[in-house]
C-alpha cells in the first residue's frame, strides 16, 4: 500500500541499496519511493491459501511461486513492485539470487480498499510492460470475487470474473481450483 511519497528523485540503484537495509518495504515508481503498510488477516489468509495450492501444483515443474518479499522489476516502466504473489518459469529467474525478478508470467494482487484503484489502473499499466506477463489476477478480500486479466493471441488483455461456486483457471500455469478453496478460512467469508 502506498502511504507516503518522497519529493526528490532516487535512482533505482539507490532504492535497491536502501531497500536491502530498510525494516519496512517500499515500492519504487519512476524515481519516487512509497512505503507499504502491513496486510490485514483476510489478505494474509487468501494469499497463504493460494501460495500453498500454486506451490503444490507447480512442484516438479520449472516454475516457482514467490510471495511477500520478492520485488518485480519493470525496467521499461522504471518501477519495482512487491506483488502479493508472482510466478515465474524463466530459467534466468530460477538460477538468480537477486532480490527481484524481471520475467513474471503470473502476478496476483489481493485488493484492499486503499489499493484497489491503483492496482487496477497505473500498477496494471506498469505490469503490462513486462513482456513475459501472461496473466494478472486481482482478488477481492471483501467479497468472493476474482478478476483475471489474460493476454490473448491478439495482444489484448481480456478480463474474466470468477464468483462463488466457480472454478478459478490460470491458463499461464495450467492451474484450476474451486474459488472456495482460495477463500477457505477467511474471516467473515462463507465459502
Amino acid at each position: 500500500m502506498v502511504i507516503s511519497k518522497n519529493n526528490f528523485y532516487i535512482s533505482p540503484e539507490e532504492y535497491l541499496e536502501g531497500e536491502r537495509v530498510s525494516p519496512i518495504k517500499h515500492e519504487y515508481r519512476r524515481g519516487h519511493v512509497y512505503a507499504m503498510t502491513g496486510a490485514k488477516k483476510p489478505h494474509i489468509v487468501i494469499s497463504s491459501n493460494l501460495v500453498r495450492r500454486l506451490g503444490n501444483h507447480l512442484d516438479g515443474t520449472d516454475c516457482i511461486v514467490l510471495a511477500l518479499d520478492i520485488k518485480v522489476r519493470l525496467e521499461e516502466a522504471n518501477c519495482y513492485y512487491y506483488p502479493d504473489i508472482a510466478v515465474t518459469c524463466d530459467e534466468r529467474e530460477i538460477n538468480s539470487t537477486d532480490d527481484f525478478i524481471c520475467h513474471p508470467s503470473l502476478i496476483i494482487e489481493v485488493l484492499s480498499p486503499s489499493t484497489a484503484s491503483f492496482d487496477r489502473g497505473d500498477k496494471f499499466a506498469d505490469y503490462q510492460t513486462a513482456s513475459s506477463l501472461q496473466e494478472y489476477v486481482l482478488i477481492n478480500q471483501s467479497e468472493i470475487q476474482i478478476e483475471c486479466f489474460r493476454l490473448n493471441a491478439e495482444g489484448n488483455w481480456a478480463s474474466q470474473i470468477y464468483r462463488q461456486g466457480d472454478e478459478l483457471e490460470l491458463k499461464s500455469i495450467d492451474f484450476r481450483c474451486p474459488i472456495a478453496q482460495i477463500y477457505q478460512k477467511v474471516p467473515g467469508m462463507i465459502s
